[in-house]
């Protein structure tokens, strides 16, 4: 470790070892570097301030370029929020975006809070049933969103789920399923030829109206006025809304306040070590807190360009990250599997990349040579993505194997599960966090059914705190596995085996089993055209994991076996309802 990187001690206010319980607390926020204005609307001030003209944001698609300088996104926000003033939009006013990565989603983001609005990010992967089920719990008043994503009509599906949008005026729908709801504003789909426009416009009329006629409507608002807005956007307000993945039940409704959005915004390049203008790459949703706070932060913050591309879909990601020069690609294990089984996987042009989350599952490409090391990190949606860090200045041997320590302004306990004491140092038990960035609530939640009595989130997840004030991460404390008396998380045996080429997507879970109480079982899918060699990936574990971690049974399924929620996380119960399917009658 070189002198200019912080000694661990130095990072955390109060380490366990000071009192031999679990509890961490970070150094205080009004201490990080490089934390600007605590507001969505006073970061954008300051970017566009420091970075006027440079690049910020480009969707390269079908054909067509779109480019937008820091000048054009704050005046493309501006537009939006003063639409939004026009059309009566007050304080507070929930403002739905439903739409896949296109430069609109960050005008909407930035504009509605400058309108002194919320915005409420929904899932482009909502069924019929989910999407009624977030326009009810979010009571948007306008929603703005994308007619066409792939083979989904969020139009047509609008008007299935409440026929009174197919007659109504343009903001003028009164509904009784939906009774905040009173605009709907449709984007053009993205042609082949272009960007937003012919031959490819969405059909407008009842309730619905077109992105340029729904802009149009604050041509005579003044800039004076946006302003005026901007000045009553406080720290403490509503910023935005996301929804969990729902893995049991309906999602959360997850309300974070302005500065969640801003002080990650402002952190990513600390941790992830950037240190020059970065290009980040994504291809996943910016319905997801975590992308749009670690894409937008990395490449914003920098005086960077986010690089959008609208869903997932390999070789096109290929030919972004080549054409685009990206040097940030932000992704998961099971996406780095497909480029790696793309075509144009051997022949792509890698050398722009300096960092890569899971850069791993990369490095055999002769094209990619970056030694640059993702920072272990553990976050919630609820805290806005990560609260536990240290940096990638850190070498591995100062991690320990940990997820870093508590981020400046939060605090982190240890508790035991059911009786709620704080555990001593090195006990496994549940993660209490509480910070600058947590939620300010549940929707429709009491403070007492989103908090303990001392403001801490219980997270559901296990794990440890040593003398340093450094975490531990245990998996989900309903998914660890209890195997011989001894508790083993998933998780850990799930980063060995994604790296095991030719698999796309792998959880492990417990089986009932009448001697061990349960075993180990891992089911993976392989990449399409891959054949798994179980036997060896069996030897490989081995030689990495204890003994009474190693899978009993390694078993091969297909896509369509494993179940999904619309954040493509695994339901790991119907897994473990599939392995027990599998293994029943089977000899061990």
């Amino acid at each position: 470790m070189t002198d200019c990187i912080p000694r661990i001690a130095d990072l955390v206010g109060f380490a366990p070892g000071e009192g031999g319980a679990s509890l961490a607390r970070g150094i205080a926020l009004a201490d990080e570097p490089g934390i600007g204005a605590q507001t969505i609307p006073g970061y954008l001030a300051e970017l566009v301030a420091r970075h006027g003209p440079a690049e910020a944001v480009v969707l390269n698609a079908g054909g067509a370029r779109i480019a937008w300088s820091y000048d054009d996104l704050g005046a493309r926000a501006a537009e939006v929020a003063r639409a939004l003033i026009a059309t009566g939009h007050g304080k507070g006013e929930r403002v739905g975006l439903l739409m896949t990565n296109r430069p609109e989603f960050l005008s909407g983001l930035f504009g509605i809070a400058l309108a002194g609005g919320v915005a409420v990010a929904l899932s482009t992967f909502s069924t019929p049933g989910e999407l009624a089920y977030l326009l009810e719990a979010s009571a948007v008043s306008t929603l703005l969103f994308e007619a066409r994503v792939a083979k989904t009509d969020f139009a047509a599906m609008l008007v299935d789920l409440e026929p009174a949008i197919a007659t109504a005026r343009a903001g003028a729908l009164r509904s009784l399923r939906f009774p905040f709801l009173t605009r709907l504003v449709a984007l053009d789909a993205v042609a082949p030829g272009g960007v937003a426009g012919a031959p490819h416009r969405v059909d407008t009329g009842g309730a619905i109206e077109g992105w340029e006629a729904f802009v149009g409507h604050g041509r005579d608002v003044a800039q004076a006025l946006v302003e005026a807005r901007r000045a009553t956007v406080v720290p403490g307000d509503p910023g935005g809304i996301f929804f969990s993945s729902g893995t049991t039940g309906n999602p959360k409704g997850i309300v974070h306040e302005q500065r969640s959005f801003a002080i990650q915004w402002w952190r990513w390049p600390r941790v992830f070590a950037m240190r020059e203008p970065v290009r980040a790459w994504t291809g996943n949703g910016f319905f997801w807190s975590g992308n749009v706070s670690m894409v937008v932060g990395s490449a914003l913050s920098t005086g960077g360009t986010v690089v959008l591309q609208r869903f997932f879909e390999p070789d096109e990601a290929l030919r972004l990250i080549a054409g685009e020069r990206v040097s940030f690609a932000n992704g998961r294990p099971h996406q780095w599997a497909r480029l790696r089984s793309a075509a144009g996987w051997a022949a792509a042009d890698l050398s722009s990349l300096r960092h890569a989350t899971y850069n791993e599952l990369l490095r055999d490409h002769p094209g990619f040579s970056s030694d640059w090391h993702l920072p272990m990190s553990f976050g919630t949606t609820e805290t806005m993505s990560i609260c536990t860090s240290l940096s990638a200045d850190y070498p591995p041997e100062a991690y320990q194997g940990s997820f870093g320590v508590p981020l400046p302004g939060n605090t982190l306990k240890i508790v035991d599960p059911e009786t709620r004491a704080i555990l001593p140092v090195g006990a496994i038990g549940e993660t209490c966090i509480k910070g600058p960035t947590l939620m300010s609530g549940y929707l429709g939640k009491t403070s007492e059914q989103c908090f303990d009595a001392e403001g801490f989130y219980a997270t559901g997840d296990g794990g440890s705190l040593d003398a340093q004030g450094r975490y531990f991460w245990a998996g989900r404390l309903t998914d660890m596995i209890k195997t011989g008396g001894a508790n083993v998380a998933p998780e850990e045996i799930d980063r060995l085996v994604a790296n095991w080429p030719g698999v796309k997507r792998c959880q492990t879970v417990g089986v009932a089993d009448a001697l061990l109480g349960e075993k180990v079982v891992t089911c993976i899918v392989p990449v399409d055209g891959h054949a798994i060699d179980t036997a060896a990936l069996g030897e490989f574990l081995k030689s990495r994991l204890a003994s009474f971690k190693q899978p009993r049974r390694i078993l091969v399924c297909s896509e369509a076996d494993f179940a999904l929620t619309g954040n493509e996380k695994i339901k790991s119960a119907a897994i473990r309802a599939l392995a027990e399917r599998r293994l029943a009658g089977a000899a061990d």
